[in-house]
């Protein structure tokens, strides 16, 4: 390849809204409001009403957006939240920084999504809240966690950092937007993700209205009316900036998923009948928008095959590769080896490729083909 080949392309995909945005910019510039710009309404709004849910309250990221749902929902230290082993450490680190308890529960080794079945097995007294994680781009099996929550008056917390986006049927046929299902939804806007910000970002989403203005008023410093502070809260907060950003990528929002599917159907049809790897399985209840695109490998060196896809130029990503309970800063909380196999399995099989919103065919083709012609 001729061309330097990118996990994430985000330059390429600036330049596919140049304009727009650099119009956007230059319009905050322009009136020199940086933070709490009409931007950041507008931007929530428009969100709001893209995945149907009555409230989206931005804030600094991810991470962040997290933290606040937590210390909304007044979760105590010594209170028990359910979290699967194999995900980023942001999903669990916030839960520790609060002197909450991650309790690991293992996931699906097809989906990859939290392993409903083992979750009432670790239920306690202590127990408040379950965050399932739509990993790799499609949402968690949600109806069955529905269900269970309700029976033992559990919140869940919705960790959509990775599948904005996607789209989730019910047995009646009702769908419904990851991150609007349970009691709070939370999302980011890194660099990387399908939206994502030219910074850091997140959100926070919730049809409950009480549970929304508490949320806006943890994200800005517990506050509601200007040095009046009713709650302790947090200062994180969107700018200005990168709501202006946001608006214009969210338009584009279901063109980068199609793109994404797209790169994602090619590699399907290449790679699918290799008994070395698994391609990402579909699950029938969820749309996927790949946030990433991830090979599970059979009987493969998976450090061998980084080093040869390296050599020819194809970059390639682990996540990842040590599960949350194996992790030293985490080993001591609760959690049961022989409950986390898939896990742990996991982590030593997957592999992500390429994937974003600007990757074309004759790239796809190359990175196959030279897949396709690996020996170990």
């Amino acid at each position: 390849m001729n061309k330097k080949i990118q996990m994430v392309d985000l330059v390429a995909q600036y330049q596919s809204v140049k304009s727009e945005i650099d119009t956007a910019i230059q319009n905050i510039l322009d009136n020199g409001i940086f933070i709490k710009g009409e931007e950041i309404k507008s931007f929530e709004a428009e969100l709001a009403e893209y995945v149907d849910v009555k409230h989206v309250i931005s804030c600094a990221n991810g991470t962040d957006a997290l933290q606040i749902a937590m210390m909304a929902l007044d979760l105590k230290p010594g209170d028990e939240v359910i979290v699967p082993s194999f995900t980023y450490v942001a999903t669990a680190e916030v839960i520790a920084l609060l002197k909450l308890v991650p309790v690991f529960v293992d996931v699906d080794p097809i989906t990859f999504g939290i392993n409903n079945s083992q979750i009432e097995d670790v239920i306690t007294p202590k127990t408040k809240a379950i965050v399932p994680v739509h990993l790799y781009g499609q949402c968690s099996d949600m109806e069955p966690l529905l269900n269970i929550a309700q029976k033992h008056n559990l919140f869940i917390i919705e960790d959509t950092a990775q599948a904005i986006g996607a789209v989730y049927s019910f047995s009646d046929g009702t769908k419904k937007q990851a991150g609007t299902m349970g009691t709070i939804g939370t999302t980011s806007f890194f660099p990387s993700k399908n939206l994502g910000c030219y910074g850091d970002g997140g959100a926070l989403f919730t049809n409950d209205d009480l549970l929304a203005k508490k949320i806006r008023m943890i994200a800005n410093h517990g506050q509601e009316k200007q040095y009046y502070h009713d709650v302790v809260g947090v200062n994180s907060r969107l700018d200005t900036l990168q709501a202006a950003i946001l608006r214009v990528k969210l338009r584009n929002l279901d063109a980068y998923s199609q793109a994404r599917n797209s790169v994602a159907n090619q590699y399907d049809i290449a790679l699918k009948n290799d008994s070395r790897w698994e391609i990402p399985n579909r699950a029938k209840n969820s749309t996927h928008v790949f946030h990433q695109y991830t090979l599970k490998l059979q009987n493969i060196n998976r450090d061998h095959l980084k080093a040869y896809l390296s050599d020819h130029g194809i970059p390639s990503m682990v996540y990842y590769p040590l599960p949350l309970h194996l992790q030293k800063a985490y080993a001591s909380y609760p959690h049961n080896p022989e409950f986390l196999m898939n896990s742990s399995q996991l982590s030593e099989q997957v592999i992500s490729l390429p994937i974003h919103t600007e990757l074309d065919k004759l790239t796809t083709d190359y990175i196959t083909q030279i897949l396709i012609n690996y020996h170990s």
